[in-house]
């Protein structure tokens, strides 16, 4: 009975995979404007529109990252599809950091239990995903450290220690307050000194 009930897992995990592929095949077809980042989150699939302040922001955090990992070490994504668990979730990361020794799994892709830490930076369209179904599914996965960057808030939140589909710790601090991680597996604190705000 149990090698039937994993069987079964495990053909609903590949035809959620093979229905993202689809839907990831669709949408390189459509003539999606230059600067939108597209991903599926609980199979709705979303636009959203890359700003500066969103990027400047990123390359902070990527900087601060590289500066710690040092530039040839540190494997850090952008906007790069990686599948997580729960239904039709093909996340694009503002940032994803993996761990040392990852490899990408026999279809080419990035694994997310390979994932340190994931770095989202809020847009108006799509904060509830991060505040809410991305929060979720990341501490599903086991993410140790999500951090989201506020533009609109002038804050950031860092959670951490994974469980049961949440985070057991909590940490919101205003931009030009650093960030204390040094708790976590990533071991550095981050300076938001230069954190763009969106007013």
């Amino acid at each position: 009975m149990t090698i039937l009930e994993d069987r079964i897992e495990i053909d609903m995990a590949d035809e959620n995979t093979k229905r993202l592929d689809e839907w990831f095949e669709r949408l390189e077809r459509l003539p999606v404007p230059e600067g939108y980042k597209v991903e599926i989150v609980g199979g709705y699939v979303y636009m959203t529109p890359q700003r500066d302040i969103h990027w400047e922001t990123i390359r902070e955090i990527l900087w601060a990252l590289e500066d710690h990992f040092g530039r040839r070490d540190a494997r850090v994504l952008s906007d790069v599809r990686i599948d997580f668990p729960g239904h039709q979730n093909g996340f694009c990361p503002d940032l994803a950091k993996l761990r040392s020794g990852a490899a990408k799994d026999k279809e080419g892709r990035w694994r997310h239990e390979d994932i340190e830490f994931v770095g989202e930076v809020i847009s108006r369209g799509t904060a509830a995903n991060d505040y809410g179904r991305k929060k979720t599914t990341y501490a599903t996965a086991g993410i140790p450290v999500y951090l989201i960057a506020d533009p609109y808030k002038g804050s950031c939140t860092v959670y951490t220690e994974p469980k049961d589909g949440d985070y057991r710790s909590e940490l919101r601090v205003e931009y030009g307050t650093d960030v204390d991680m040094t708790t976590t597996p990533l071991g550095l604190t981050l300076n938001t000194d230069d954190f763009p705000r969106d007013r």
